[in-house]
């Protein structure tokens, strides 16, 4: 496949494979878009760290100037002091250094690829610039979920019949009322619905599911038949940070909390691909390795790269600054699946590691997931602590509507 051809891929598909590296590009906005039928993301809302000041505070640096010299004087203070590193940092630093490689081949191979490159600030900015998101009215989930009313919220689902159901051959528009927090709300198949809740619209993807609790209600979710259990399950946990606790971006949760999350109890028996997104403090690696992944049944896991860059193909930041990598990891790993058995398995099995590589977008938002799954098809995918939706995902969090806010999206 020439670069033209996976020009043509990108755009049908959401994924660009960079030849000769174990790398791809993925543009998060195509692929979160197959989702929709009557509706389309706008990719300048996705994408509003690219444009102007940051939502979560500071101004963003335009392209193409100059760091000043007061920063670039705090930029060698950080470098000095990463050169005095603790016996942990040092582990951490070994790690990076062992990445290393292989994050640069990977974005080599993408400042390679000139037609990619030609072609990316137009699929940041999209048709319709939107670079301003009001967001002052949205509705906070975090607080009204704990608030004493939430088992009285409801929300209105609208939605469509398929065209030629009613004897004027149009389309019927249906609504039915459904409790917001603490229960399993789910879309139809044969298209999107509409969600209307305290004055805001909600764009609710067809076939995706939804149940919006806190941590204590998180069982709720296990199957009451394990052969309707999930192939795929990603995990975006709210890690304790110090930077996300500064911004108030989002609540935390004490990371040992994590080992009473159900994994093992939601994959399924046939086998279940579990992805982790991790930070790279090395204390919190260790947890994960020794004691998180073990406890959930989690065998075997491979390490993947989120490597993040500008509409430009530039990196966000050094890559080798200590305190903050240009990149995330996530770590791959299997739950009832025998790696030894793979000949007589119906499903391709994680080789190696490799680098995704995509423009941010909000503040947690993580590009879509959903390969090399295992078990029976179509998979039955979950996602926990979830922001957004996803056809055919069941999410679970205490605010899994916060992108499906109608201002992130158009009406085709």
């Amino acid at each position: 496949m020439d670069a033209s051809d996976e020009l043509r891929s990108l755009e049908a598909t959401g994924i660009y494979r960079l030849a000769g590296s174990r790398a791809a590009f993925v543009d998060p906005v195509r692929l979160l878009g197959e989702s929709y039928r009557r509706f389309r993301l706008v990719p300048s809302a996705y994408y509003s760290r690219s444009f102007g000041p940051s939502r979560q505070g500071g101004e963003a640096q335009a392209e193409g100037t100059a760091p000043s010299p007061d920063r670039k004087k705090r930029k060698r203070k950080r470098q000095t002091k990463a050169r005095e590193l603790n016996a942990v940092e040092r582990i951490a630093e070994a790690r990076h250094q062992e990445a290393r490689p292989l994050l640069i081949s990977a974005h080599n191979s993408l400042l390679d690829a000139k037609y990619l490159l030609e072609y990316l600030p137009g699929m940041i900015k999209g048709d319709e610039c939107r670079p301003e998101l009001e967001t002052s009215s949205e509705n906070n989930f975090v607080e009204l979920g704990g608030s004493w009313r939430a088992p009285f919220y409801e929300m209105t689902i609208c939605f469509q019949k398929p065209l030629g159901q009613d004897e004027a051959g149009t389309c019927d528009v249906q609504k039915r009322s459904s409790p917001l927090f603490n229960r399993v709300v789910r879309v139809e198949e044969n298209g999107e619905a509409e969600g209307e809740f305290q004055g805001r619209l909600y764009v609710l993807p067809k076939g995706s599911c939804f149940m919006m609790t806190d941590f204590t209600h998180v069982r709720d979710l296990i199957p009451d038949n394990p052969n309707t259990g999930y192939n795929l399950i990603v995990i975006d946990p709210p890690w304790e940070n110090g930077c996300v606790r500064q911004k108030e971006a989002y609540p935390t949760l004490p990371n040992r909390n994590l080992l009473y999350l159900p994994v093992q109890e939601l994959a399924h028996p046939a086998g279940a691909l579990v992805v982790l997104w991790i930070t790279n403090r090395e204390k919190l690696r260790r947890f994960v390795e020794e004691e998180l992944l073990p406890s959930w049944g989690v065998k075997d896991p491979t390490e993947f790269y989120w490597l993040k860059v500008k509409s430009d193909g530039s990196l966000i930041g050094d890559l080798d600054l200590f305190h903050h990598r240009p990149y995330e990891c996530l770590l791959l790993g299997y739950i009832n699946v025998n790696r030894e058995a793979e000949s007589g398995s119906k499903f391709k099995v994680l080789q190696g590691s490799q680098v995704i590589m995509s423009v941010p977008g909000a503040h947690s938002r993580k590009p879509p997931l959903q390969k090399y799954i295992p078990g029976p098809k179509p998979p039955r995918c979950i996602e926990l602590f979830a922001r957004e939706l996803g056809s055919g995902w069941t999410s679970w969090g205490n605010e899994p509507l916060h992108f499906q806010d109608s201002a992130y999206f158009s009406k085709k």
